[in-house]
């Protein structure tokens, strides 16, 4: 046999012994899980983190004298609220966007206020609204200039401090948030939630 023929053998071997290891290798298991169960692989901020800090913020704002005094002067009228921006200060990638939605609903799903859309999402109900005038029928189109305005926003930031020694890492969030008057400028309640993660990374065993 020639050593061109051998090679080429050879290298068909080679070819079918890695064609058949590499789907074992590059094998993974995916099992699914209850969304709220608490999953902490990283140590990172996570979606159990978003809305735990959400719900408690949220839980703190309505428990504070802001509200009674609106319900006082508005005669007994929900306060209607908007969520603007949180910036992420954190070196880490935080999907803030997620947050802003977890305060959303904790707001709505509290009946204590009324929440209103966002920016980007007014823009798109806008372009809605006005094909509306020209294409529905007038018995069913939604009227312009009818937006109920948002008397409070809802702001904050998230702020991370990691410290390190060994195998340890601590890793301290604290997000702190604010209710501003947006007819006064004033602010009405500010509210503060921090969480301490301790990660120890596993012995290598050699």
């Amino acid at each position: 046999m020639s050593r061109r023929l051998r090679f080429l053998r050879f290298a068909r071997v080679g070819t079918l012994a890695a064609a058949a290891f590499f789907p074992l290798a590059c094998s993974q298991s995916v099992t699914r899980i209850d969304p709220n169960t608490v999953t902490d692989l990283s140590g990172r901020w996570n979606d159990t983190d978003s809305r735990l800090v959400a719900n408690e913020l949220i839980s703190s704002s309505l428990t504070q004298p802001w509200l009674r005094r609106h319900t006082e002067s508005s005669g007994g009228e929900a306060p209607v609220v908007i969520v603007g921006s949180f910036r992420n200060n954190t070196m880490e990638h935080i999907a803030v966007n997620t947050f802003i939605k977890d305060l959303e609903r904790a707001y709505i799903n509290s009946g204590a206020v009324r929440v209103v859309a966002s920016p980007d999402e007014r823009e798109e109900i806008r372009d809605e609204r006005r094909d509306q005038q020209e294409n529905a029928r007038a018995d069913t189109r939604a009227r312009l200039a009818q937006e109920t305005g948002a008397r409070y926003m809802l702001q904050g930031t998230i702020e991370a401090i990691e410290d390190r020694e060994g195998r340890e890492r601590v890793v301290y969030y604290q997000v702190d948030a604010t209710l501003v008057d947006l007819q006064s400028n004033e602010r009405v309640w500010a509210g503060q939630k921090q969480i301490k993660k301790v990660i120890t990374q596993a012995r290598v065993r050699m």
